[in-house]
C-alpha cells in the first residue's frame, strides 16, 4: 500500500527545479503554468537565490509546480492515498484527481499572495521545537501565546507567533526540547494571523469545479481521509489558518496498512519524519530525476 505525499514551504532551495526541466515536455509545461498564473516559475526555481524564494507568494506555487513535475513523472500507475503538508495538500489535490494542473496552480498564487499580504500586518515567523513531550511543549507554547501551528509527530511540533514570542522561546525552551530551530518562511502560517487570507482563499475556491479524489485523500486538518471533491477544497481555504496534523496523517497512514511512501520533489522533510514514526515503512524523496527509477520499482512493487 503506497502513498505519495508532497511537503510544504521551506522545503525549497535554490536551482531545485533545474534538473526536473530536462524531462521531456517539463520546460513547456512549466512555461504554459508561468504564463497561467503571471509567475515565471523557471526563473524562480532554477536561477533566484533563497532569498527570492522564501517569498511566500513564490514558493507557494514553485513548490506546487515541482510537486506536479516530479508526481506526474512517475508514470500512470495512481498511489493508494495521497496527502501533502500546508501548501502540498493542493498538489495532493491534483494527483488525486480533485482539481487539474492549471487550476491547482491558480489557486496556488492566490493563496500565496493572500497569506504574503497577511503576513506583512505584523511582523511573525515560526520554528521548530525538536523533541520534548508534546502536551508539556504545547501548554509551553500557549503560555508564551504561540501557536502549535505544525503538530508533525515524531517528536517535531512548529510553534508560530510574532517574532518577540518566537525570541522569547528561544530563550525559554519547553522541558525536554533538545533544540529550537527559526524556519526560513515569512510568517505565522496555520495561525490565526492568517485570518484575512482565509477569506480570500475562500473567494478564489468559488471559481473551482472540483471533482471527487479518485484515491484517498488524508486531509491534514485531522488526518480524515476525504472523500468528496467539494469538502476537499472546503478543507483547503480553512486549513491556512488552522494547525496542520501531519502527526495525524501518519496515524491514519498506519491504519491503512501503508508499507511505502514516496515524498515528491523537493522531498526529505515528511520521509524523515515517517522514517521515526512509522517503522518498517519504506520510504523515498523525489530529489532530482535521478530517483525516479527507484520510485517507479517501488510503486510496482506496493500499488
Amino acid at each position: 500500500m503506497l502513498v505519495l505525499v508532497a511537503p510544504g514551504q521551506g522545503a525549497q532551495t535554490p536551482g531545485f527545479l533545474t534538473p526536473w526541466l530536462e524531462l521531456p515536455g517539463a520546460a513547456d509545461r512549466v512555461a504554459a503554468w508561468s504564463d497561467a498564473i503571471g509567475l515565471d516559475l523557471a526563473h524562480y526555481g532554477t536561477q533566484a537565490d533563497a532569498d527570492a524564494i522564501r517569498d511566500t507568494a513564490v514558493a507557494q506555487p514553485l513548490l506546487v509546480a515541482a510537486g506536479l513535475l516530479s508526481g506526474m513523472a512517475l508514470g500512470d500507475t495512481a498511489p493508494d492515498a495521497v496527502a501533502g503538508h500546508s501548501v502540498g495538500e493542493i498538489t495532493a489535490a491534483v494527483l488525486a484527481g480533485v482539481l487539474d494542473d492549471t487550476a491547482a496552480l491558480s489557486l496556488v498564487r492566490k493563496r500565496g499572495l493572500a497569506m504574503a499580504e497577511a503576513a506583512a500586518v505584523t511582523e511573525t515567523g515560526m520554528s521548530a521545537l525538536l523533541g520534548g513531550d508534546p502536551d508539556t511543549s504545547v501548554a509551553h507554547l500557549e503560555k508564551l501565546g504561540l501557536t502549535p501551528a505544525n503538530m508533525n509527530g515524531a517528536g517535531q511540533i512548529v510553534a508560530a507567533g510574532t517574532l518577540e514570542q518566537l525570541a522569547a522561546l528561544a530563550e525559554d525552551k519547553p522541558e525536554g526540547v533538545r533544540k529550537v530551530i527559526p524556519l526560513k518562511v515569512a510568517g505565522a502560517f496555520h495561525t490565526h494571523h492568517m485570518g484575512p487570507a482565509v477569506e480570500k482563499l475562500a473567494e478564489a475556491a468559488k471559481e473551482l469545479t472540483p471533482a471527487d479524489p479518485k484515491v484517498t485523500y488524508v486531509s491534514n486538518k485531522d488526518g480524515a481521509a476525504v472523500a468528496g471533491g467539494s469538502e476537499v477544497v472546503e478543507r483547503l481555504v480553512g486549513q491556512v489558518a488552522n494547525p496542520v496534523r501531519w502527526d495525524l496523517c501518519m496515524e491514519t497512514f498506519k491504519e491503512l496498512g501503508v508499507t511505502a511512501l514516496i515524498e515528491v520533489c523537493p522531498g526529505g522533510t515528511l520521509t524523515g519524519l515517517a522514517k521515526r514514526a512509522l517503522p518498517g515503512v519504506r520510504t523515498l524523496a523525489l530529489k532530482t530525476p535521478a530517483d525516479l527509477d527507484a520510485a517507479r520499482q517501488l510503486v510496482a512493487e506496493h500499488v
